[in-house]
């Protein structure tokens, strides 16, 4: 009989609906539970598609003698930390702060108060390699609860006394200057690994962020090294495991430091932001593998991770169906050299392993290899290599698929609404555009409310209860905001202002700080606030980002303040961390330079020159520019005010720090001026 989560819009929290754990959402209720019955809760935080999740499921929470003993003694409460990224932050912070680790699953006992008093991620069935199994603790929090219960209400009471004082050291209200952006590259150079691209060793995290700062910094200040670091890391994932060599897109990370075997999940956030870097990298360069694998990770997230509604899913998982039954990590995507023979028969198949680096001992588990791009010299005939590739998709095809996540989370349909409109733009893809533009309507449409609230998910065209969080307001603020420089709809920047007035009003303290959560959110035990950027930029640095483009965009003095003092923070952590708040080096490069603001005015908006200026205008290098394009006199974009023709023909004005150059027809003279 299906527990109280068969009514939850979340996939993972669908995912336990028929456990026999008697399980509770997130709410007052379930705390109320807790308390009337005088127990403890049990709060288990995860996502649909972390493997070590799926484990402890189907060995704890699958299990009736272990869910009989949960029932008796605790309040279940499952937790899907995409839905609920506050609840995740605030427990996560006392479970890194107890243990010196964190992950998922994430295991927490609390009292029903909400106050944590033991911590753990996952815990096996039976005792191993150290580690109590998971009876062993819940027999061990029960009778600490029974027996010692002053001592527990004091561990609990102490926890978040200490969370409540652990406040962020804020630096300044002012922006970084040239030396904190000096100092973060050098730090950032001393992490470097030469050898293989990247920073630091396993497990390797692709460094989006840092990337798209190092893009700009070289952009910028015409900094080889910094230019080296990014094309080099760039090509070594594209040529490894963590890049899928057929289907294009980018797993979640990579276990070893050469990129080749891949944790396999694959997240809508990390191909975005991906997507974005090597279109952003061909910009720069002309590379043709950039421009590969910006197209193909592209279309990875519209064939892959778009819904029924116009929308983009969550996540691919890493495990699926090995053909037996069994639930196996990566079974989808990995090939012995057996398996490349049956599809391609023998010379065919030598030329697979070669190619893609496939040997008789393999590179991943039971003999079975990552595909990858070993070869860096040597030459191969194209069109056979499509013909292999074509062949190994369809029979990876038949292969039974990963299972996807259908939530739509506002932050990351955001960054892909970005990646999607800049690469569709740049290789004059108007489909990519389009799907950006969907997704856009999606979000306005079903995840707005009629005061410009906005809802963290949506599944099936149903908006999720949770309310949206920084990383959603500022995230889809710069979707909008790119959106607004490719198409010159005036619409995009609108609703981006829309969102932007909420951060200042909600989100935003006397002192310039910003919180996760709004001022009027639920409140929990303290108050989440994390300006680093991991996985995707933080909802600090993204906000920064979005009111400096939109200060831009708008001359909003308000917002160009705000996005100041916001960048405060990157310069007190920018020398002393660098790989963890890479978006706000990013955005502080483009505070640096202005940004630029180009307007593109011509007699109407299918004039080839104007086209091709604006063409030209969006592939400027210079970091953060704005792009306003439309028809002299036009009031859709507030850029475009008193922007005339120059005789007659389409012009560009390109304006920084209060000063514009004078207008120009010449897209080479554009050309020159945005890439100095």
């Amino acid at each position: 009989m299906p527990n109280r989560l068969a009514d939850e819009t979340s996939p993972y929290l669908l995912q336990h609906a028929d456990n026999p754990v008697d399980w509770w959402p997130w709410s007052p209720e379930a705390f109320a539970e807790a308390r009337e019955r005088g127990v403890p809760v049990l709060l288990s935080v995860g996502y649909s598609s972390c493997h070590w999740c799926h484990v402890m499921a189907h060995e704890s929470f699958e299990d009736h003698p272990t869910a009989d003993y949960l029932n008796a003694h605790f309040v279940s409460i499952k937790v899907d930390r995409e839905e609920r990224p506050d609840v995740d932050a605030v427990y996560m912070e006392a479970v890194q702060a107890a243990t010196g680790q964190g992950g998922w699953p994430m295991t927490v006992f609390l009292t029903p108060d909400a106050e944590p008093f033991y911590f753990g991620t996952y815990f096996p069935p039976a005792p191993r390699h150290g580690m109590p199994s998971f009876r062993q603790v819940l027999e061990g929090v029960r009778s600490a609860w029974a027996d010692r219960r002053d001592e527990v209400d004091e561990v609990a009471g102490k926890i978040v006394r200490d969370l409540s004082q652990r406040e962020i050291d804020y630096g300044s209200t002012d922006a970084p200057g040239e030396s904190e952006i000096v100092a973060a590259l050098l730090g950032l150079t001393r992490e470097y690994d030469p050898q293989r691209g990247g920073f630091g060793g396993a497990p390797k995290f692709p460094p989006s962020m840092a990337l798209e700062f190092l893009l700009r910094h070289h952009a910028r200040t015409g900094s080889e090294g910094a230019l080296e670091m990014a094309q080099d890391t760039c090509e070594r994932m594209a040529r490894g495991g963590i890049y899928d060599q057929l289907a294009g897109g980018f797993a979640r990370y990579s276990v070893d430091r050469e990129w080749v075997v891949p944790h396999f999940e694959k997240m809508l956030y990390d191909n975005a932001l991906l997507c974005r870097v090597y279109a952003h990298l061909w910009r720069s360069t002309g590379s043709e593998l950039a421009r590969r694998v910006a197209v193909e990770t592209a279309d990875f997230l519209v064939r892959e991770l778009r819904t029924n509604e116009g929308g983009f899913a969550s996540a691919l998982d890493a495990d699926s169906d090995d053909g037996t039954g069994r639930h196996v990590e990566g079974a989808h995507y990995v090939w012995t050299p057996a398996q490349l023979t049956e599809v391609l028969g023998e010379e065919d198949a030598r030329l697979a392993a070669h190619y893609f680096g496939v040997t008789d001992e393999g590179t991943f588990e039971e003999g079975q290899s990552v595909l990858q791009l070993p070869q860096s010299e040597g030459v191969f005939d194209a069109e056979k290599i499509e013909s292999v590739k074509q062949r190994l998709l369809a029979a990876r095809s038949r292969r039974p698929a990963p299972g996807r996540d259908d939530k739509v989370v506002a932050a990351w349909n955001g960054l892909a609404i970005a990646a999607l409109a800049e690469t569709g733009a740049y290789f004059d893809r108007p489909d990519l555009v389009e799907a950006a533009v969907s997704a856009a309507d999606l979000l306005v449409r079903l995840h707005l409310d009629e005061h410009a609230k906005l809802a963290r998910t949506s599944k099936d065209g149903q908006v999720g209860a949770n309310a949206g969080v920084l990383e959603d307001y500022a995230d889809v603020a710069e979707g909008f905001l790119a959106l607004a420089s490719v198409t010159g709809e005036g619409v995009w920047l609108e609703f981006a202002g829309f969102l932007l007035d909420h951060v200042l009003a909600g989100f935003v303290d006397e002192s310039g700080a910003l919180y996760d959560t709004a001022v009027d959110a639920e409140r929990l035990i303290r108050r989440p606030q994390d300006p680093t950027d991991n996985a995707a930029p933080s909802g600090w640095t993204a906000a920064a980002g979005a009111l400096l483009g939109y200060a831009a965009q708008t001359g909003a003095e308000p917002h160009r303040t705000a996005a100041e003092r916001a960048l405060g923070v990157v310069k007190a952590l920018g020398p002393r961390v660098p790989r963890f708040i890479g978006w706000g080096l990013a955005v502080a490069e483009a505070y640096l330079d202005g940004p630029r603001e180009i307007a593109v005015v011509g007699p109407s908006v299918d004039d080839e020159g104007a086209k091709a200026l604006h063409r030209t205008a969006l592939l400027g290098t210079a970091p953060g520019a704005v792009v306003a394009f439309g028809i002299a006199g036009s009031d859709e974009l507030p850029l475009l005010a008193d922007r005339p023709l120059v005789d007659g023909e389409a012009a560009a004005y390109v304006c920084r720090n209060f000063t514009c150059d004078a207008p120009t027809i010449d897209p080479e003279r554009l050309r020159t001026a945005l890439n100095r």
